[in-house]
């Protein structure tokens, strides 16, 4: 199913053609209200009336997060408060958050958005939505929950946390589509299992899963806990939130992006370089229908490719597969790089490790260390006889990491339900170098 017939199904040239003109407008609308913007323009040697085609964005220079920290909270807005009715602020590790905000059209578009993601996840109004994304100033929690109302679906608004309460929800409730983080659906399935609820007979069917890296592995371990389809959502707050992208449940082959509203580039993280479609680098965004916080050419940091090839939905729209990692997340270890997200899809391989795991990165003189603390099975810990296999499984994955990724690492097997839960995005490095 498609929501946007009209926009979700142009053909390329007409979908670029709409592009172009939207570029056009929004750069010079943020160059006349943005003065950010007019000063970055005029030092990098650039005006609106450079844009005369869709490549011509390139000759632009980049939007970054420390740009918008340093224009904390209100200095990116292109209109008036008077014209905002929604703020919003991301959760940054350092310094200050990022604020965004949004007119009354940007939350209409954002609601489309949405119920365009959950429609091509294959729910409709007769759906009831279990919306565990966070609600406050996270953006996952409201933009789901505006995108079911849209939709005319039902929608439980749950927010994070409270677990066990969740689980009595989706019992006593019957939802067929449930929101979250990916880590988090599987917290709710390991708990649902500790209180004897065999959670593959709720009625859920579909899970749309985002917010964090999560892999290929990770899917499988969802859709064999809960019994369901589970599909990955791309957003992030300095965009617009959830609902950038979305992986249609035909194809389940990366993520369409709605290129109506954003313009996407991959480039290279080090020089900044266009890289062509199918060549992984680092997404850069511009949002072409913004009002109140538009950006142009936005470094995320989060690192995948393009995909053009047609999908058997019918969608237009180019793709983008599933973020790898982040270009600020990522690990180097005696100059090797490495993604969390790696090292997961090498674990969740191997038979009886649970998708539960801790990175702890460390210095020993002037060595860089790495060790991996990962849970097994409870049937593998509980026999005092199975030595032998945790020793054989700890070489294994000591050899496999350093076979696909090329990191020497000290693994440490830990018993089940012994590393720490997190309700929202999961956190799997401790880097004691910082420390």
């Amino acid at each position: 199913m498609i929501y946007s017939e009209e926009f979700e199904t142009l053909p390329r040239e007409v979908l670029e053609a709409l592009q172009l003109k939207r570029l056009k407008q929004v750069v010079q609308r943020v160059y006349h209200t943005v003065g950010f913007y007019r000063k970055a323009f005029d030092k990098a040697g650039v005006t609106p009336d450079d844009i005369k085609s869709l490549d011509d964005l390139r000759r632009f220079p980049f939007t970054t997060k420390q740009d918008l920290r340093e224009n904390y909270p209100f200095g990116m807005f292109a209109v008036p408060m008077s014209s905002i009715v929604r703020l919003h602020a991301s959760s940054g590790t350092t310094g200050r958050s990022t604020v965004v905000g949004y007119t009354k059209r940007d939350i209409e578009t954002w609601s489309e958005l949405m119920a365009r993601c959950f429609v091509a996840a294959g729910v409709t109004k007769n759906d009831i939505i279990h919306n565990a994304y966070g609600y406050g100033l996270f953006t996952g929690g409201l933009g789901a929950h505006y995108g079911a109302e849209k939709l005319g679906a039902s929608v439980i608004p749950m927010s994070g946390g409270n677990t066990k309460r969740q689980i009595m929800i989706l019992q006593d409730f019957g939802p067929t589509a449930i929101c979250c983080t990916p880590s988090y659906a599987l917290n709710l399935a390991e708990q649902g299992k500790a209180m004897g609820i065999e959670m593959r007979s709720l009625k859920l069917r579909v899970g749309v899963f985002g917010a964090e890296p999560w892999s290929d592995k990770m899917r499988q371990e969802i859709e064999n806990v809960l019994g369901i389809t589970a599909l990955n959502i791309y957003g992030l707050s300095e965009i617009m939130g959830p609902g950038v992208a979305m992986e249609c449940i035909e194809g389940r082959n990366g993520m369409h992006i709605f290129e109506d509203h954003f313009l996407v580039e991959t480039i290279h993280p080090d020089t900044g370089e266009v890289l062509p479609p199918g060549e992984s680098g680092e997404l850069v965004f511009t949002t072409i229908t913004k009002e109140a916080f538009p950006l142009i050419r936005f470094r995320t940091r989060d690192i995948s490719r393009l995909l053009t090839e047609p999908c058997r939905c019918g969608r237009t729209l180019h793709r983008m597969d599933r973020v790898t990692g982040r270009s600020d997340d990522m690990l180097i270890i005696r100059d090797v790089n490495v993604f969390p997200s790696q090292i997961e899809a090498v674990l969740l391989a191997i038979e009886g490790v649970e998708p539960q795991y801790q990175l702890i990165v460390d210095r020993a003189g002037n060595l860089d260390t790495l060790e991996i603390q990962v849970e097994v099975g409870e049937q593998i810990f509980a026999n005092a006889d199975e030595v032998k296999v945790l020793q054989n499984m700890e070489r294994r994955i000591v050899k496999d990491i350093k076979d696909y990724l090329g990191v020497t690492a000290k693994v440490k097997l830990v018993e089940p339900k012994t590393i720490q839960r997190l309700e929202g995005k999961s956190s799997r490095v401790l880097d004691k170098r910082r420390i």
